[in-house]
């Protein structure tokens, strides 16, 4: 399994203060994506954030990953305020401590699942047997060790959803952040999909920070943000 089970502690991982988001559109004009957010996430929680299409769920996710950074406000990340990581640390500290899962999979179709999982794990320390094993190790534990050998286009959605997953968990990242992960999914493999992470928050205390426009996930979910127009509306 991705990680030994540990206490949750009920601490905050993620604190954001009062964090807005701007963008250019066109030449002058001024979009504010993201306005005066006040939340925290909480170690080893199933956090869901809901809201319509356009409404800045993805960009909210970045800010809290540290893939982006606030306009006005600040983001404590692990205890680190992410304004004073410089550039070239903080992605050093996003691969250690963080797991991406998107709608679509990002898998590299030219290689196998195995290889795919395996990704990750190549600049790290960990000799060639290790990373063979952590990739073996994952497949199993997101049931997918029998198509270790399938490239992605191989296999159905469910399943490479399933590799994107066991990809993320490679570095055993304390949180796992995951983008609309049913959306290109059937109803039957998108349960499937939600199952898996749940049980990986409940077993493993793996925090997962979920966005999605979809009401019928957040039954999975241990508390629920509402986003509208940007701002928070109830959490």
């Amino acid at each position: 399994m991705p990680r030994e089970k540990r206490n949750r502690s009920g601490r905050d991982l993620i604190i954001a203060e009062r964090v807005s988001k701007d963008y250019k559109r066109g030449r002058a004009e001024i979009v504010r994506a993201i306005k005066e957010a006040d939340m925290e996430v909480k170690d080893g929680e199933f956090l869901a954030i809901i809201g319509p299409s356009g409404c800045g769920k993805t960009t909210l996710l970045n800010l809290l990953s540290g893939l982006d950074q606030p306009t006005e406000g600040r983001i404590i990340f692990d205890g680190m305020d992410t304004s004073m990581i410089g550039e070239e640390r903080f992605p050093l500290i996003r691969r250690e401590k963080c797991g991406f899962v998107f709608q679509t999979f990002n898998l590299i179709e030219t290689i196998t699942a195995q290889e795919n999982v395996e990704s990750p794990l190549w600049p790290t320390d960990l000799n060639d047997r290790e990373i063979t094993e952590q990739a073996i190790s994952l497949l199993k534990a997101v049931d997918l060790l029998e198509r270790k050998d399938h490239k992605p286009l191989e296999m159905s959605g469910g399943e490479q959803q399933r590799v994107a997953i066991a990809r993320a968990l490679a570095n055993t990242p304390k949180i796992l952040f995951v983008d609309e992960p049913t959306g290109n999914l059937d109803s039957e493999a998108g349960k499937s999909i939600m199952e898996l992470l749940k049980k990986l928050n409940e077993e493993h205390e793996v925090t997962v920070v979920l966005v999605t426009h979809n009401q019928d996930l957040l039954k999975y979910a241990d508390r629920v943000i509402k986003l509208q127009d940007g701002r928070i509306t109830e959490s």
